[in-house]
């Protein structure tokens, strides 16, 4: 939660020269290369900490961007939280460059701050569980923990092997994150000995509190003075009621390009057949008759329903649907009462039941009255799923409000990425996070003055957007020398078949570049029928996205210069593979939303509505930030050299050509297919010559 205004931390001084020395003492400590990005990156970081405001600092692949931060964290004197969106970025900092880090720059500061990470309750394995076993009588609760702790004989079916090598692991492990099993296992084998924080019993109240390592890793972060945690968990600190993370003054959100998708996940809410179903059988045992039939009874009335509705946006729930929700609603309000009346000694682990099921129950309420209220600020849309079936989302039509109101509070919050910068400007970004242009300050412009009365300072500011300024430090690479933009401006414009005027480029392309291929797809479909005609036409390995886990795919990628790796979103972002073996990254076309996209149409709508041009600001921006992102896969190292080859002539054809181009890294621009094709050629005998 914000710090109320009394509170407000007061600026500390830094002398620019102290801040170079210590980022120049922590360099060498990781043996790294000292970078004018990196120094002026850190600049903005203590500007902004002396009272400038909150940052938008974009430094490309290679700055060195983490060390910018941590050296200005870590001489401030107040606590700092670091949220990242990815596990490998969490892992560095708390494994390598924190510790690293601490030391060099402890001479200077005196003083070795301390630092812990911090994520969600469900990540941490649950003693509870481990040792009373799964509270529940549903198909999925295969094994006491307990007796799998023990040896005792179980399931012998992978999904009950998974469960027993936890129970087992949870017995030595001193931390109990689940990021720190290897071998990983499946989402549901690590559901049978995890608890959401909803259904936990609480520190006070389970037999294992003391132990908990939830409560342990929550602990460590109240004393630590740096706190690495993820965007979900900075979600759901600043969104919902009861505060998570700490208390402190400095906020940073790296990877901060995904900071608004994971608000929206955190925000979005579903009611399906299946859950109400699930909160019903959980709760039978604990409900009277009449209670528990009233709930069966609705969930079996909203499953009925749900059968016959379409999918897509509901701009108002029908007659029929209402009715249905409204059924599930008034059940659950009836069920959450009637938990607390009825108790059942047969019942083992009763307080461990009667806390899951009124999850459950609380959850489908909590949901179905947010459906019924039809918020105009909300979107309700029905999907189908192979699984499970159809079901009803909920989310906001727009997180910008929320996380302007939560997130930029009395504490300095800077934001970084290789990808902040939209169309050449930092304005896009800086709006989906709740900062508007009339709050925008230029760099060089002067720092206020500090004031004796915060307070007064407080009250002065309680009606002023918050002040922000944008930085772009840039990148060591020197782009367009080292790749090439190519833009298929003679194939035709993408449509819904299978493009075979587009695969037959792909294929050249790859031939040319002798494998060594990322290939970035909009959809699993294409991905899969580009995999299947050049495993026809070429002899060089293609791996497919979903053939293998994501992690095994990319080492065998990285591994073998000659492999090509097809796949849709998860490769777009994240794969840092320097060197030889990417030397061609491909995008089948413009990464646009599905025009059947609810939440994105509907965005793009309110919008259009309020005057603005929905299609830039939803739809393009949206894609230029995937963009953005496939394209900075191809330059990770000094030495890197390639092509990006986007496959779809709107990119040279569009008026909005530009906008994309001024997203992506500054690359030698063409359209031309012979001059890239021999390019790919000299890059493929360079790579192949024996050094």
């Amino acid at each position: 939660m914000p710090r109320s205004r009394a509170q407000r931390p007061r600026p500390y001084e830094v002398n620019v020269s102290d801040t170079r020395e210590l980022l120049h003492a922590a360099v060498e400590a990781v043996g790294g290369v000292e970078r004018p990005g990196q120094v002026a990156m850190a600049e903005a970081v203590d500007r902004s900490l002396q009272g400038g405001g909150h940052l938008l600092a974009q430094a490309g692949t290679g700055t060195g961007k983490s060390l910018a931060y941590l050296v200005p964290a870590l001489a401030h004197p107040g606590r700092t939280v670091i949220a990242t969106a990815t596990l490998a970025l969490q892992r560095q900092l708390v494994e390598r460059d924190l510790p690293r880090t601490v030391e060099a720059l402890h001479p200077q500061l005196r003083r070795r701050p301390e630092f812990a990470m911090l994520k969600g309750r469900a990540n941490y394995v649950c003693l509870h569980r481990v040792h009373e076993g799964t509270p529940s009588e549903e198909e999925d609760a295969l094994i006491s923990a307990s007796e799998a702790a023990e040896g005792a004989g179980g399931p012998t079916g992978k999904l009950g092997r998974e469960v027993v090598r936890i129970a087992e692991w949870a017995q030595e492990s001193e931390t109990g994150d689940r990021d720190e099993l290897t071998p990983g296992v499946s989402d549901r084998a690590w559901a049978q000995l995890s608890v959401g924080s909803r259904e936990c019993l609480g520190a006070s109240k389970c037999p294992y509190g003391a132990e908990c390592f939830a409560e342990q890793a929550r602990e460590r972060a109240k004393l630590a003075e740096v706190v690495v945690t993820n965007h979900a968990l900075l979600a759901i600190d600043a969104l919902e009621s009861a505060p998570i993370l700490p208390d402190h003054d400095l906020l940073i959100v790296d990877e901060a390009h995904e900071l608004v998708s994971r608000a929206t996940g955190v925000a979005t809410e579903q009611l399906a057949p299946w859950t109400v179903t699930r909160a019903a059988r959980r709760a039978a045992k604990l409900l009277s008759d009449r209670s528990a039939d009233a709930l069966e009874a609705a969930a079996e009335n909203f499953a009925g329903v749900m059968e016959v509705v379409p999918e897509g946006r509901l701009e108002a729930l029908q007659p029929n649907l209402a009715h249905a929700v409204a059924l599930v609603r008034d059940a659950c309000r009836q069920a959450i009462t009637g938990i607390g009346e009825v108790r059942d000694k047969t019942v083992a682990g009763e307080d461990a039941v009667r806390k899951q099921a009124l999850a459950s129950v609380e959850a489908a309420h909590r949901t179905a009255e947010r459906l019924l209220e039809e918020n105009p600020y909300d979107v309700v849309w029905a999907n189908r799923g192979e699984r499970f079936g159809a079901s009803l989302y909920v989310a906001p039509l727009s997180v910008a409000g929320l996380l302007r109101e939560n997130l930029f509070g009395d504490r300095t919050v800077v934001l970084t990425s290789a990808t902040l910068k939209l169309g050449g400007d930092f304005e896009g970004v800086a709006a989906s996070v709740g900062l508007g242009a009339e709050g925008r300050v230029p760099e060089d412009a002067p720092l206020p003055e500090p004031s004796e009365d915060a307070e007064a300072d407080a009250s002065a500011d309680e009606d002023a957007p918050p002040r922000w300024r944008g930085v772009d430090v840039g990148s060591p690479f020197t782009y367009p020398k080292q790749g090439i933009l190519y833009a298929a401006r003679h194939l035709p414009p993408p449509g819904r078949g299978d493009r075979p005027e587009m695969l037959a480029e792909l294929t050249e392309l790859v031939e040319a570049a002798g494998g060594r291929t990322l290939g970035l797809f909009s959809s699993m479909r294409g991905a899969q029928l580009a995999a299947e005609t050049l495993r026809e036409r070429l002899d060089v390995p293609i791996l497919l996205q979903g053939e293998e886990t994501l992690g095994e795919l990319i080492r065998r990628f990285a591994e073998d210069p000659e492999t090509c790796l097809f796949g849709t979103l998860s490769l777009w972002q994240g794969v840092d593979v320097p060197g030889p073996s990417c030397q061609l990254v491909v995008m089948d076309r413009i990464p646009f939303p599905r025009p059947d996209d609810p939440l994105m149409t509907a965005r793009q709508k309110a919008v259009e509505e309020n005057g603005g041009n929905g299609f830039m600001a939803v739809a393009a921006n949206h894609a230029a930030l995937l963009m953005a992102q496939g394209s900075g896969r191809l330059i990770r190292a000094m030495d890197d050299r390639g092509v990006v080859a986007v496959l779809d002539s709107r990119l040279a054809t569009a008026r909005y050509g530009s906008y994309f181009r001024q997203s992506m890294p500054p690359f030698w621009y063409t359209t031309d297919r012979n001059q890239v094709r021999r390019s790919l050629a000299a890059i493929n005998t360079s790579a192949t010559k024996p050094d």
